[in-house]
């Protein structure tokens, strides 16, 4: 029989994989991976050339009020005040296995706000 939890779980690796292969970020332009949970949100600076999370936030830090989108928003532009302070003003985005949509959209449109270039 098989494990349908599984088999949705290998799909979600395979599209992450898809996604993350194409991209790696640096110290400079970072790349930017977000977690979404049914939910909260969470979203990193991750330099893979030395392998360190240079910033990171998360909805339940900042306690933002509303739905998720908006939370979401929120978190955006919070994590891009937080990267204007180190001095980083591009990333490369990294979707990881979720559509560019919604709560994820948000998050993008959220670190735009803040001045940082994608």
């Amino acid at each position: 029989m098989i494990d349908k939890n599984k088999v949705k779980k290998e799909k979600y690796l395979r599209r992450q994989h898809r996604t993350r292969f194409k991209i790696s970020g640096t110290a400079l332009k970072p790349r930017v991976s977000v977690f979404r949970s049914l939910s909260h949100i969470k979203v990193q600076a991750i330099d893979d050339v030395s392998g360190r999370t240079l910033a990171s936030v998360s909805d339940q830090e900042i306690k933002a009020k509303g739905h998720k989108t908006d939370k979401a928003l929120s978190v955006g532009v919070a994590f891009g005040k937080k990267l204007s302070d180190q001095n980083i003003t591009a990333i490369i985005f990294d979707r990881g296995a979720y559509k560019y949509h919604g709560r994820v959209k948000a998050l993008a449109e959220g670190i735009r706000q803040a001045g940082i270039k994608f």
